[in-house]
């Protein structure tokens, strides 16, 4: 498919350009492309200036910021939505009255890239060292083959569309897919040909109005429309939520991934329980990949971590200290801190915005193994405020100072935050950044 003139004079309308990298490098290339753009967001133009600046030499895109248009969602080709923006917007609504397609770049691309080989991962947690394992073990295996390996999805500052000027029949692309990108695979009706349904746990319950099971069939859609011949692997509890919900639509063997596959003689260079469940699920794709153990050894041996998901950055004074940004929920939170020998030496950084989530298990869990908890604000905040030896600091960098004089030679100081990001910051990344930049000017 010549993907120029697919696009090329097409009337599309991006919901959503944010400032993250994936809605600009869609606009960038379908600019590009010729297509005639208008591009609306909620936020204002001095916002989203980052990412405008690097669209103003294209005289074929027009815009909407501040608000969003009826008329900007009519006599259209196609809608391209970005993850979160939910399904029951008015806009969408009135778009699909008019008959106009709901597209999401992920989706999109892999129903438009042809004879490209498509792995696909989800979950509530680990998906992106998931992801990131199984992208390294592939890389790895291939680099001197012909067939090239790509990373798409859910990934910081990549947009998937703009690889389809890249892939060739025969490549490989390995796809991160939150609940949001997996709605483009049900609209689109098509599911990887390897998927990874890592497990299912409360989260984003703020936008499914409470339904964990709205959640799920989001997700399923990784796996629902996949053809004879396509695997899916999944974490074992997950495996029985699937299969009591969807054994009559299932088209393939489902395959679990255990952590005792992994052989013992292998140095694993991740903590946690939940991450050992992670290499699990990696090497289960390697082996249907059919690559050596031996590649996977090598690759899951020399793997680092992921910024922001159980990450130690450094020692400071004897003290540890570990970046789990991306804990967005209390059972992330809870992984986190049952990663470490229970000795009770940790200092907690935690708080921010409520998903709805209940904090029970995760109270319980501090007081087990938290000396200290550093409480950064938040509407969640409120609910882990009385727990013993907390204390509540107006901003992150408060935050990391108070946590330090907690400390004591041999302690463990965690940011492990197990809300979402928004109180304070414009997104998760942003306060990856800030943490990261915190820690690493300490002397």
């Amino acid at each position: 498919m010549d993907y120029k003139e697919y696009f090329k004079g097409k009337k599309i309308t991006i919901m959503g350009l944010g400032l993250l990298g994936r809605g600009l490098g869609d606009a960038i290339f379908l600019a590009e492309c010729g297509a005639e753009l208008i591009i609306t967001d909620l936020r204002e133009k001095k916002v989203l200036k980052p990412s405008l600046e690097k669209l103003k030499k294209f005289k074929n895109i027009k815009y909407t910021l501040g608000k969003h248009d009826l008329k900007d969602f009519e006599f259209r080709d196609f809608i391209l939505k970005a993850a979160g923006i939910p399904l029951d917007s008015e806009f969408i609504i009135h778009a699909r009255k008019n008959k106009i397609p709901i597209e999401m770049d992920a989706s999109l691309f892999s129903r438009i890239a042809q004879g490209v080989i498509t792995i696909g991962i989800t979950g509530t947690r680990g998906k992106t060292t998931v992801t990131s394992l199984i992208y390294k073990i592939l890389s790895d295996a291939y680099k001197k083959k012909s067939q090239k390996v790509y990373l798409a999805g859910n990934i910081r500052d990549t947009a998937t569309l703009p690889l389809i000027k890249k892939v060739k029949k025969g490549d490989i692309v390995v796809m991160e897919l939150d609940s949001w990108q997996l709605q483009g695979f049900g609209d689109s009706k098509i599911s990887p040909h390897i998927s990874v349904f890592t497990n299912l746990m409360e989260d984003h319950l703020n936008y499914y109005k409470g339904s964990l099971e709205k959640y799920l069939e989001d997700k399923a859609q990784i796996f629902l429309h996949q053809k004879q011949n396509d695997y899916l692997i999944t974490g074992e509890k997950v495996a029985h939520l699937i299969t009591a919900k969807y054994h009559d639509k299932l088209n393939n063997l489902l395959l679990t991934a255990n952590s005792s596959e992994i052989p013992l003689d292998w140095k694993l260079p991740l903590i946690g329980e939940h991450n050992k469940e992670n290499i699990a699920l990696a090497l289960k794709v390697a082996r249907i990949m059919k690559i050596s153990d031996s590649i996977s050894k090598k690759s899951i041996e020399n793997f680092k971590s992921v910024e922001g998901r159980l990450q130690k950055i450094k020692s400071y004074k004897g003290i540890t200290i570990w970046n789990d940004n991306n804990s967005t929920t209390p059972e992330a939170a809870i992984a986190a801190l049952n990663s470490f020998p229970q000795n009770k030496n940790i200092v907690l950084i935690a708080g921010g915005n409520d998903k709805n989530i209940d904090t029970a298990k995760l109270v319980i869990e501090i007081s087990k193994t938290c000396k200290a908890i550093v409480l950064i604000p938040g509407t969640g905040t409120d609910r882990l405020k009385n727990i013993e030896n907390s204390v509540k600091v107006k901003n992150l960098k408060e935050a990391v100072k108070k946590a330090l004089s907690f400390c004591t030679k041999g302690d463990v100081l965690l940011f492990s935050p197990a809300f979402s990001s928004f109180s304070q910051f414009k997104n998760e990344y942003e306060r990856n950044d800030m943490f990261m930049k915190l820690i690493k000017s300490l002397k």
